[in-house]
């Protein structure tokens, strides 16, 4: 008897030319939709096609998810809830003496006669575009000259000063921050007073206090506020706070590194303080002996 191979439909091809032709078949639709973009009608038809079983497929796990955020959620509001509750009823506390303090503090200036301090009026603004030179720290927001803001307008936001108004147009301003290594801002120290000019350094996060003796009394932790000297700032406004306090025989001067409280380079909406507390003119600056004297050889 003679043998024949089996006919080729009733086996079919085999695993290599099957994995030829399908591979040849992939490559194929591959060349038409990447070059001449084919597939694009097939693929958004398959995807309305699939949508809903995906949706049916990803029902439990998002109903589990929103209920486990349900949950966390309810009881991070609860514990949100006493907690503002308990801060409320403190500030509250907090408050009156504050306003006892002020009435108080309104009666002794009335007695001595004292200089008022400047009523504090700020604008809201929010900042729109950060400095195109990476070597300065400059920010522009949304108010200028139709809104009556005028250079050298200090401006706060939650916690403290970050900056000072530098250059103002019709609908826009810039706000140098108090990190710029060209900014400075007269300064004291809450715990005993010492007044001191702090300047920028350059960086975010670092503030350094400018000529300060080796014996003076600085240590961690301090809080530094606006002196409120020259009028530009006004008095007691927070600042920044001493990180770091080093002091070498070899240096005329210590060397005090601080840190801004406010978010100079994180909040989007700033206070930009309206107002100017007026000083008396400075008083001339007398000749010296040594200067008459040259004056008067030449």
């Amino acid at each position: 008897m003679e043998h024949s191979p089996p006919p080729f439909f009733k086996t079919g091809p085999t695993p290599l030319a099957r994995l030829l032709i399908f591979s040849a078949l992939s490559a194929a639709v591959l060349v038409a939709d990447a070059r001449f973009d084919y597939l694009s009608v097939l693929r958004q038809v398959a995807a309305v096609i699939v949508y809903p079983i995906q949706r049916v497929a990803a029902a439990p796990a998002s109903i589990m998810r929103r209920a486990a955020e349900f949950f966390v959620t309810h009881s991070s509001l609860r514990a949100d809830n006493a907690r503002l509750a308990g801060e409320n009823l403190a500030n509250a506390a907090s408050l009156q003496q504050l306003m006892a303090l002020q009435a108080e503090n309104r009666r002794l200036r009335e007695l001595l006669a004292a200089r008022e301090r400047l009523e504090v009026k700020p604008v809201a603004a929010e900042v729109l575009y950060a400095a195109r030179d990476p070597f300065s720290r400059k920010i522009v927001v949304d108010k200028g000259s139709q809104h009556d803001i005028r250079a050298g307008q200090p401006v706060i936001d939650q916690a403290g000063v970050i900056g000072q108004v530098t250059r103002v147009y019709p609908w826009l301003s810039e706000i140098t921050l108090i990190t710029d290594k060209g900014q400075f801002v007269p300064v004291q120290n809450l715990r005993n007073g010492l007044r001191a000019v702090l300047a920028g350094t350059g960086g975010d996060g670092a503030l350094d206090l400018r000529f300060i003796p080796l014996n003076a009394d600085y240590q961690n932790g301090d809080r530094l506020v606006t002196s409120g000297i020259d009028g530009v700032y006004p008095p007691g406004l927070p600042v920044a706070r001493v990180s770091n306090v080093e002091r070498s025989a070899a240096q005329l001067f210590a060397r005090v590194t601080c840190t801004p409280l406010a978010g100079v380079a994180s909040y989007a909406h700033v206070l930009i303080v309206q107002g100017s507390r007026e000083l008396p003119a400075r008083p001339a600056d007398e000749d010296r002996p040594a200067r008459s004297k040259r004056a008067k050889k030449g």
